[in-house]
């Protein structure tokens, strides 16, 4: 298990600071060979201060790569060290939540300071994506959706219903409207069927420039079959 084989590194450790090579203090990172994983460190190495919490619900993962994590040992503490569940469980995304929801803080040295090999067989490709995606699903619903009255989801296509689909019932009672700028799809509505229900929702479909904050941006990453999706005000 990884999270238990970080748990045992911690807890065999004395010094008041934990590096983790494999609050939290992220850095930019050199990925190997350099064609692998292209867009992912492109994104990763983007980030700014700011984005290191607005984009959090995004399918990449945490946004400060584990491997580069240095943390005080209170930090580890406080969260309750890794998920222990075994193979298939993304220990580091469940313990970065977890630091937040503590009001934990995350700061970036803009500066590559670790070379990062890629491995095909590493642990981290054992995770299914549905796993990933039901874990940001439920933080979202607890952490930002609950406070909204109602909200709009930007993707009238495949993706965007994917993500309302996946939402609880509570929460999809509060999409508003499906916005788009496909003049295909703006002006039709949405009538997602349910086996044995005899009435369900019809959900408008409108142009971007008609709708009305906050909005969730559900974006499909190109040649990928990932899903992100953010938390977005129209300006």
């Amino acid at each position: 298990m990884v999270g238990y084989s970080k748990n045992q590194a911690v807890n065999q450790s004395s010094g008041n600071y934990l590096c983790f090579q494999d609050v939290i203090i992220g850095s930019n990172f050199e990925r190997l060979p350099e064609d692998s994983t292209v867009r992912f460190t492109r994104w990763a190495n983007s980030l700014k201060e700011e984005q290191l919490y607005r984009q959090i619900y995004t399918s990449h993962g945490p946004t400060l790569i584990m491997p580069t994590w240095f943390c005080d040992r209170k930090v580890f503490e406080r969260v309750g060290g890794f998920s222990e569940s075994g193979k298939g469980t993304p220990e580091d995304l469940i313990f970065f939540y977890r630091h937040l929801d503590n009001d934990g803080r995350l700061f970036k040295v803009p500066r590559c300071l670790l070379v990062y090999r890629y491995h095909p067989g590493a642990t981290t490709f054992s995770i299914d994506e549905k796993t990933i995606w039901n874990i940001r699903i439920k933080r979202l619903q607890e952490k930002v959706l609950i406070d909204w009255l109602s909200f709009t989801i930007w993707n009238a296509g495949k993706q965007g219903r994917h993500f309302y689909k996946s939402l609880e019932p509570l929460f999809q009672d509060k999409v508003a409207a499906f916005c788009d700028v496909d003049v295909k799809k703006v002006g039709k509505y949405y009538a997602p069927y349910e086996k044995g229900a005899k009435n369900f929702p019809k959900i408008p479909i409108i142009h971007f420039k008609d709708s009305t904050p906050p909005l969730i941006i559900c974006v499909k990453l190109v040649r990928t079959n990932k899903i992100l999706f953010v938390i977005g005000t129209k300006h």
